[in-house]
């Protein structure tokens, strides 16, 4: 089963959402409003909207559609522009099997574009009432930039731990999907227990999310990424199948060797490496550790009441577990 599948009770929606997403970033100047399309024809999961739709599942029966999509296009888009500003950051040239914004036009153009779509992102939810929901938006886009600024601080950096790279993907990650959960509740006006309850599902969920992400940039074909394979240890991310091999004493010296000289490092030195790590436990370990923060998430949702979300989340669990890009 692949996720979209489970997008079909959904498809009204999502088709509103996709043609919002449009509109919202519809701009006079040609250049954003080109490069932004681009961003947005190029696909992607839309898992955030997905959270925020089944979430809202757990609100009042006249629950206020309008917010719930407002909430829903607005999430996608903060995603989006963090991917542009990523983009840069890394250097990188593909997204999604795509050339990125700023390998299309420069770095200028994309940061502005990031820029752009996150203030378009923020004036989509200017329609809504509820002082909660834009109290919890605003902590969580301080933490998401928290995280950001962490992976660039510990780039090339051997000297982390395990608490560092879970507190940087919760920043980074976890934080978005959660609160996806936890607004789409809000919106819908439900029960404080349930917000809880849906926020702590959301925040284990993206936890593995991201262990999974991190798995596959280096297990995973560069076709089936949209991007070479071993991107993050080319731009010296440390993940933790990187963490998990560090313990083998072998490895660690090679990666210190490749990491002295970080504008040297080539794709045939990242696949070295790659080969190294494969023949240690450290994909098995990564597995483990993510499929814990599933078994937290179906606790959670275990707290909720029955309904049809309940079961699409527990299947969106389980997949993200056993997902190969």
């Amino acid at each position: 089963m692949k996720f979209k599948s489970l997008y079909e009770p959904l498809k009204n929606e999502l088709q509103q959402i996709e043609e919002a997403l449009k509109d919202s970033i519809d701009a006079e100047h040609p250049i954003f409003r080109k490069s932004s399309l681009q961003l947005i024809e190029a696909g992607g999961k839309r898992i955030r909207p997905v959270f925020v739709l089944l979430s809202s599942q757990f609100g009042k029966e006249n629950r206020s559609q309008k917010d719930i999509k407002s909430v829903a296009v607005a999430l996608e888009l903060i995603h989006m522009a963090t991917l542009v500003h990523d983009d840069v950051v890394d250097d990188a040239t593909l997204r999604r099997g795509n050339p990125t914004i700023k390998h299309t036009y420069d770095n200028r153009i994309a940061m502005y574009t990031g820029d752009y779509i996150l203030a378009r992102a923020l004036e989509v939810v200017t329609t809504i009432e509820e002082a909660e929901l834009h109290q919890v938006l605003s902590k969580t886009l301080v933490k998401v930039v928290e995280g950001e600024f962490d992976q660039l601080r510990d780039q090339y950096n051997l000297q982390q731990n395990l608490r560092t790279y879970l507190q940087r993907i919760k920043r980074k990650t976890a934080l978005l999907i959660a609160t996806s959960c936890k607004l789409g509740a809000i919106a819908a006006g439900a029960k404080r227990e349930h917000v809880r309850h849906l926020y702590q599902y959301g925040y284990y969920v993206g936890m593995s999310f991201q262990i999974i992400d991190d798995i596959l940039d280096i297990t995973a074909s560069p076709e089936q990424l949209g991007k070479p394979t071993g991107s993050d240890l080319l731009q010296g991310n440390i993940t933790l199948p990187v963490l998990c091999a560090m313990e083998d004493e072998h490895f660690k010296k090679q990666l210190q060797a490749l990491f002295q000289h970080p504008e040297k490092i080539s794709q045939q030195g990242i696949d070295e490496i790659l080969s190294l790590l494969v023949e240690t436990d450290a994909i098995e370990r990564s597995y483990r550790l993510s499929n814990l923060y599933l078994e937290k998430a179906n606790i959670a949702l275990n707290k909720l009441p029955q309904k049809d979300a309940k079961t699409a989340l527990q299947i969106i669990a389980n997949m993200i577990g056993k997902r190969k890009f």
